[in-house]
């Protein structure tokens, strides 16, 4: 197959795109990627992909097409253009990029925004091909859950938008179980909705040996990572409260690493608060070096906010640590937390509970090694079972198989 993947991110910025991109290549398709200039999270465009474009023009074999779009920047209107911006040029340079590719399916990525998927129905439309769209972000929920438009009509707008976009979709997967209803309350075709998990990368799963050099070993510090975006979903001021809290016990260490929206606030938060010794800021790093930070960690720490959409959402590093072998510390409700739980992997407490977090790591810390080395375990079996990288990528291969040979049935039969 000859795949045109849609993505706002791609390479160099980290996102499992890249991973699922790699491995439809090993496999033996053409990709082909329309995207962005990388501006993810830091809000400007990389130093690196500025100074050399063409560096950034391939990837793995895919050919990568970038189109013009404003970068991330920081506020709400700024990040509105960018989701803008990136729509008009898709949708005007895509196809003139894309004149003389045959296509034979087109695969959104859509961790926000939704409107990444206008210029895909354009091209599909244009090519007439099927379109997949995968929803790792539900809106207009998510919109209002961290406080992007709070305007009950503007919210319904939104809806009517997402209306727009599903029913011109041939296929949607949605990232939880529990996306699914949510996805069939704007879709007038539910019999085209399946359910579509990330997974973890294969690098996770290797044995955990070098360490970051920029961590210096504290061994007497029980060391809490938490790895990804830096962002109003992440909930930071309950994980900043409930490391004020532990500040006087002297006995656990907070690395962070990522970056995001919400980075200069903890930064001021961490000096106000006194708590340089207690909490490292670690910056973005690339995936192929997460293991190393991983290596210095006793467990590893998501948290999201408390909101009803969130409850909903398995945020896509759950795999990641699930399959590291390390413990997880949750602070999280619904779907996420019930991973974590059913696998054994860690511990929970609701979302935005920062006492509740102090406790649960305090347990942790009492742990007798065995026991916390069980929970590690338990996580990469239950990762290795329910979210294992070669067959869901193999069940969306063959939902793509499908969805061409339904879209070319349909074709024939209008004309």
């Amino acid at each position: 197959m000859h795949l045109l993947v849609v993505s706002q991110y791609f390479w160099p910025e980290n996102f499992r795109i890249n991973d699922l991109v790699d491995e439809l290549i090993q496999r033996g398709h053409t990709v082909t990627i329309l995207t962005g200039k990388p501006s993810y999270p830091i809000g400007k465009v990389y130093q690196n992909y500025r100074q050399d474009p063409h560096a950034f023009s391939e990837f793995k074999g895919a050919k990568i097409i970038r189109v013009p779009m404003l970068a991330r920047g920081r506020g709400s209107f700024r990040l509105l253009l960018n989701y803008l911006t990136f729509v008009l040029g898709a949708s005007f340079f895509g196809p003139w990029h894309l004149r003389s590719e045959n296509i034979d399916a087109i695969f959104v990525f859509e961790p926000s925004p939704i409107t990444v998927c206008l210029p895909a129905i354009f091209i599909g439309r244009l090519k007439s091909v099927p379109v997949l769209l995968w929803v790792l972000d539900l809106w207009p929920e998510t919109l209002s859950a961290i406080g992007v438009v709070h305007s009950p009509y503007l919210l319904k707008l939104v809806g009517v938008l997402v209306r727009f976009i599903y029913d011109r979709c041939t296929m949607i997967l949605g990232q939880s179980n529990s996306f699914l209803s949510s996805i069939a309350s704007y879709c007038s075709h539910p019999s085209k909705i399946y359910y579509f998990p990330s997974w973890a990368e294969d690098i996770f799963s290797s044995t955990l040996k070098n360490k970051a050099q920029e961590i210096a070993d504290q061994n007497q510090k029980f060391n809490i990572l938490f790895a990804g975006n830096i962002g109003e979903a992440q909930d930071l001021p309950a994980v900043i409260d409930a490391a004020e809290l532990l500040m006087p016990m002297g006995c656990v260490r907070w690395l962070i690493v990522g970056d995001g929206r919400k980075s200069a606030w903890l930064e001021e938060q961490i000096d106000r608060r006194g708590l340089q010794g207690e909490v490292l800021l670690l910056g973005r790093h690339g995936v192929e070096r997460m293991p190393e930070f991983y290596a210095h960690a006793d467990a590893l720490l998501v948290s999201l906010k408390k909101d009803p959409v969130f409850s909903m959402t398995i945020p896509g590093k759950i795999q990641s640590y699930l399959l590291s072998g390390i413990p997880i510390i949750g602070m999280l409700d619904g779907e996420g937390a019930r991973v974590i739980e059913k696998a054994h992997a860690g511990l929970t407490c609701p979302a935005g509970d920062a006492a509740g977090l102090v406790k649960i790591i305090l347990k942790m810390v009492s742990m007798p090694l065995e026991e916390r080395r069980l929970l590690g375990f338990n996580g990469r079996a239950y990762a290795k079972t329910e979210f294992e990288r070669n067959a869901l990528i193999e069940r969306l291969e063959n939902w793509l198989v499908e969805s061409i040979k339904v879209y070319r049935q349909k074709d024939s039969v209008k004309t």
